[in-house]
């Protein structure tokens, strides 16, 4: 397994933006999937953006598709999601996650690896 450790939440008004940071450690040797999930007050967590390791392949979902960017340093084994037009309805619990192969999936259960999560919270 592959640790990981988010930053960069925060408190941001609607329109504004915000970039987190999920870093790796551990078994970051293996080929790993790097994907953004996201979890509101009493809904369920929700895939948001995933990234291969390999070409650079990417997918979002629907609600966030031209307005937020994943993006992986591997060098430093950081995968980075810069938020932009930042709506209330984005205000969750934004967690990093990891599976290994090359395949982007949006299921939680796909993923062996979870941050512990960082606060997005959006005013309005």
């Amino acid at each position: 397994q592959v640790q990981l450790v988010e930053s960069g939440g925060g408190l941001v008004q609607d329109g504004g933006s915000l970039r987190l940071s999920c870093a790796a450690s551990g078994r970051t040797s293996t080929s790993y999937v790097m994907s953004w999930f996201r979890q509101a007050p009493g809904k369920e967590r929700e895939f948001v953006a995933g990234i291969n390791r390999v070409g650079g392949s990417t997918y979002y979902s629907d609600s966030v598709k031209g307005r937020f960017t994943i993006y992986r340093d591997n060098a430093k084994i950081t995968v980075y999601l810069q938020m932009a037009s930042l709506k209330p309805e984005d205000t969750a619990v934004y967690y990093c996650a990891a599976r290994s192969g090359s395949s982007i999936y949006t299921r939680r259960y796909e993923y062996e690896s979870w941050g512990q999560g960082t606060q997005v919270t959006v005013s309005s």
